[in-house]
């Protein structure tokens, strides 16, 4: 498996810490921004199940910003094969 070479973002990691910390945050948010956090400072890797539940808040016009924000630094972070 290649080494993943990318890391969260400060200001995405920041987000996510605050979203988890958050009372109205959705449990996708916090879903999103626990795997964010978790590659945040290593080389971490997004695993499939959180990947596909990123893909499709990323597809859905109805998702916050903040879903998208997190959902794209996600798969980002993801398999290139899969």
């Amino acid at each position: 498996m290649p080494i993943n070479r990318k890391i969260t973002s400060k200001k995405v990691a920041s987000t996510a810490a605050k979203t988890l910390t958050s009372k109205s945050a959705s449990n996708i948010q916090k879903s999103l921004a626990g795997s964010a956090l978790r590659q945040a400072g290593t080389r971490a890797q997004t695993g499939a199940a959180i990947e596909s539940k990123a893909g499709k808040a990323l597809s859905r016009t109805s998702s916050a910003k903040v879903t998208k924000s997190l959902a794209g630094s996600v798969v980002s972070q993801s398999n290139k094969s899969r």
